[in-house]
């Protein structure tokens, strides 16, 4: 019989059995396609050898005046820049829990140190505290240096005036009460590392029932902690989710700007879902934010506030200004936001609206484009090329060109439901899915948690200009795009590990660790100690009948196989996984998985078959391909 050649469409469908599938790629991990082929993803490597404390929630990359380049990160415990190899802490201090005068109290031999305020300090353990103006110390072996610009995570909280740290060395002079001086500087809190539960105080209704009983229905959810970054030309701005909002001017701060704190940026409001600068018009938008600024009581989640025209610390519309306000009227919150071509989208839990600048006496026009598909998380969108994608809250994947549309979808259910002990997506922690765009290869990649986890662990990928759809396991908490930057950015968080940046003294497991990475580097993984690991990636087809006619009455003989791929460097794997019918489990042939390198020209097989899938893999460094095809030398071989 000739060679018989074999096709397989590009893309996943992941919506018919592995037999429907036939002529079809059905799973595969670190892959993608490209001009209709499947290959192996881009490597990435650690940026930074350090760890930032917390889960990078947020990212923005952005550049000066001068033409310096800066990616900043916010995470669930910090804000920090990245700049030339180097992260630096530019987290704001909580001015309202801010305290000079506290003592101190040591024990002999111990490490732990009790701080003593004046008033109560609204600290929780695993807050981040530092020190300032530290001094008078007498029969104790610490120093002001041991306190002043260190970080410190809150160890306990026994009082409400009172609070414990841990020293990097235990007391070795005496044991003294209430001694010394320093000033207290609390980082600003953010939020938990994932939405949760709350229960307790404050969350039934009084008189609801009985002192002592417990209200086990009566619960809250506690959001994720989060910021929105962007840039007003050259300054950072930077909101915390339902919080306050702050700006980092990288130049204007007598040449120390990278050791210099975020500030709260003067006259806005400070209760805001997020923060968004309409760059055509120079307008600063919060969304979701306070009806009445400084009152974070007011806060109304469809309501937008916007600054005047180059000035976003006004916000009091007046007749020769632009500041202005208006609320949404379709959903219960605004979700996310996104500026686009020459309008900003956004979408609330159920619906999708454009804002378009059309100058005085209006300023903006409002109008709803689109209903019952809802944003799933604040950064579950991107924007690319005249076109807005976003993860529905709904289930499902939507486009908005000028028209809000449904994207078709092959690996939906696999997403969205679970089945077949696949986990689909955790829709009580979907709010940190976070999506990125890679113009380099036209993907659109959503990170998501899976329903076995409330922390991200899997990752689907749109390629709009082939209309393709991938999944992976790739796990991103926050991805910048290579505008900037040459390569897209972008950061992996840890569960129960140390964080090594910024140092803090007492540090535990429980703050995380995110991990920076430049992505498309190479073949392999380099993470931040310095090892280097290989990326496992595979694609696996669905079943093909061996007869080109479609008549599986007798079994066919497959004897050798010739490989074709555009490009190989090093070996992969190629398994052919045989069945006869379609119920059958399937099994790899006798002597396979066949080792393939770039001077393969055949291989001999020893199987036999009606039904037959592929899988290509790698599994070791430095190893790349891109799979074109293959042919079968196959010959009938009876019935059984």
């Amino acid at each position: 019989m000739p060679l018989r050649l074999i096709n397989i469409k590009p893309g996943f469908n992941k919506q018919i059995t592995e037999s429907g599938a036939e002529g079809q790629w059905i799973d595969g991990d670190f892959v993608r396609f490209r001009y209709g082929l499947p290959e192996k993803i881009g490597g990435w490597q650690a940026l930074v050898n350090s760890t930032l404390a917390g889960a990078a929630r947020a990212q923005h990359t952005f550049s000066d005046l001068d033409g310096r380049k800066y990616a900043a990160i916010g995470t669930n415990k910090l804000l920090v820049i990245y700049y030339e190899g180097q992260f630096f802490d530019i987290t704001p201090i909580d001015t309202d829990k801010s305290q000079t005068g506290c003592d101190i109290t040591t024990t002999l031999t111990s490490d732990i140190v009790t701080i003593t305020t004046p008033s109560g300090h609204n600290l929780a353990i695993g807050d981040l505290v530092t020190f300032e103006n530290a001094g008078s110390f007498s029969g104790t072996s610490y120093t002001a240096a041991d306190f002043d610009d260190v970080v410190f995570e809150v160890q306990t909280v026994p009082t409400t005036s009172t609070f414990t740290i841990k020293m990097p060395s235990a007391e070795s002079t005496g044991s003294v009460t209430n001694n010394g001086t320093l000033d207290l500087l609390p980082y600003v809190v953010i939020g938990p590392n994932l939405e949760t539960y709350g229960y307790g105080w404050g969350v039934s209704t009084w008189g609801a029932s009985t002192w002592g009983t417990a209200r086990t229905t009566q619960q809250v959810t506690l959001e994720a902690g989060s910021w929105s970054l962007d840039n007003y030309g050259q300054k950072l701005i930077a909101t915390i989710q339902n919080g306050k909002t702050f700006e980092w001017d990288p130049i204007n701060v007598s040449g120390t700007a990278l050791e210099t704190r975020a500030t709260v940026l003067a006259s806005n409001p400070t209760a805001s879902i997020m923060t968004l600068v309409s760059d055509r018009d120079r307008h600063l938008f919060h969304f979701g934010t306070e009806t009445t600024i400084g009152t974070p009581s007011t806060q109304d989640r469809l309501f937008v506030r916007f600054s005047n025209q180059e000035e976003p610390s006004t916000y009091q519309p007046t007749a020769t200004n632009t500041a202005g306000t208006f609320r949404l009227d379709s959903g219960s919150k605004i979700v996310g936001a996104v500026v686009a071509k020459d309008y900003i989208f956004v979408l609330t839990d159920t619906s999708a609206y454009v804002i378009q600048f059309v100058g005085p006496p209006f300023t903006f026009s409002v109008r709803q484009v689109g209903s019952n598909c809802g944003l799933l998380g604040k950064h579950a969108l991107a924007y690319s090329n005249g076109v807005v994608y976003w993860m529905s809250n709904e289930g499902g994947f939507f486009a908005y060109d000028g028209t809000v549309k449904t994207i078709p979808c092959l690996v939906e259910d696999f997403v969205f439901t679970t089945n077949d002990g696949a986990p689909g997506i955790n829709y009580v922690g979907g709010e940190i899915t976070y999506a990125g765009h890679n113009s380099l290869y036209n993907e659109i990649t959503w990170f998501y948690p899976s329903a076995s986890t409330f922390q991200i662990d899997r990752c689907v990928t749109y390629n709009f200009v082939e209309q393709t759809w991938t999944t992976g396991t790739l796990a991103r908490s926050t991805y910048a795009d290579s505008a900037v930057y040459d390569a897209p950015y972008a950061t992996e968080f840890k569960i129960n590990t140390i964080p090594s940046f910024p140092t803090i003294q007492g540090a535990t497991a429980d703050l995380g660790a995110t991990n920076y990475y430049e992505h498309e580097i190479g073949n392999n993984e380099l993470t931040p100690a310095g090892v280097t690991n290989s990326i496992d990636a595979y694609i696996q087809s669905g079943d093909f009948s061996l007869h080109d006619q479609g008549d599986a009455e007798f079994l066919l003989k497959i004897r050798r196989f010739v490989p074709d791929f555009k490009v190989l460097t090093g070996n992969a794997k190629i398994t052919l996984n045989l069945r006869n019918y379609p119920t059958d489990p399937s099994s790899s042939s006798s002597l396979g998985p066949f080792t393939i390198n770039s001077s393969t020209d055949k291989v001999d097989t020893r199987a036999r078959s009606r039904l037959m899938s592929i899988k290509i893999e790698n599994d070791s460094i430095n190893q790349t391909w891109r799979y074109g095809t293959m042919r079968l030398d196959l010959q009938p071989d009876g019935r059984r």
